[in-house]
């Protein structure tokens, strides 16, 4: 069975980051593509990048009365993840398996 090793929740997030690109996403931006809360996308975002597959800087300059904001960017290393984990997650949806690992 062929399984990526990251919940779907993260396959999403890797989506839209790949999808993103080169350019920095904030967590809103990403809540929005993904439709995940708060509560789910950032949680993801620390793991992501604990295990270096996504770098976070802080927003250079903010717009007057609003406040920084995190960007967040996949690494290469994350580019490379990303890839692999959202072809795994396509292909066991192809067979109509989970895509899921403990």
């Amino acid at each position: 069975m062929a399984r990526s090793g990251f919940s779907p929740q993260t396959i999403m997030v890797f989506d839209a980051l790949l999808q993103a690109g080169d350019r920095w996403s904030h967590g809103y931006d990403l809540a929005r593509h993904t439709g995940l809360k708060s509560g789910t996308l950032y949680p993801i975002l620390i793991r992501l990048a604990d295990r270096d597959l996504v770098t976070a800087r802080w927003e250079d300059d903010p717009p007057v009365g609003r406040p920084r904001r995190h960007l967040y960017r996949l690494t290469a290393d994350g580019v490379a993840t990303a890839r692999g984990a959202t072809r795994s997650a396509t292909a066991a949806r192809a067979v109509g398996r989970p895509a899921v690992a403990g």
